[in-house]
């Protein structure tokens, strides 16, 4: 199986940082690119951040200067920084792989959200 699970979701004020994780385990044979995704009540879910097998990352226009994301292969995490977090940035995030795996085949595959609350 192929599992992601995120953690570091909280309640922050307004101008606050929270930093997000992902660890994946499983039979994971390669990996294209990781994501975060988010969704707010009411609204799909959204692109986030996602960083490249060769470490390229690409950034929504409402996250850009304020985001970073980042990953540790070595602990087959990654990472989400958010800096300056504002109260339009409440939502579930979720993390995503690109990949492939031995057992269970292409993917994407879906870590089960973690919720980010940004008081004003």
């Amino acid at each position: 199986q192929v599992q992601l699970v995120e953690s570091g979701g909280g309640l922050v004020q307004a101008g606050g940082s929270l930093r997000l994780s992902c660890e994946v385990s499983g039979s994971i044979f390669s990996i294209h690119a990781m994501d975060w995704y988010r969704q707010a009540p009411g609204k799909q879910r959204d692109m986030v951040a996602t960083i490249t097998n060769g470490g390229h990352t690409n950034y929504a226009d409402s996250v850009k200067g304020r985001f970073t994301i980042s990953r540790d292969n070595a602990k087959n995490t990654v990472y989400l920084q958010m800096n300056s977090l504002k109260p339009e940035d409440t939502a579930v995030y979720y993390c995503r792989l690109d990949g492939y795996s031995s057992e269970m085949g292409w993917g994407p595959y879906w870590g089960q959200g973690t919720q980010v609350t940004v008081s004003s």
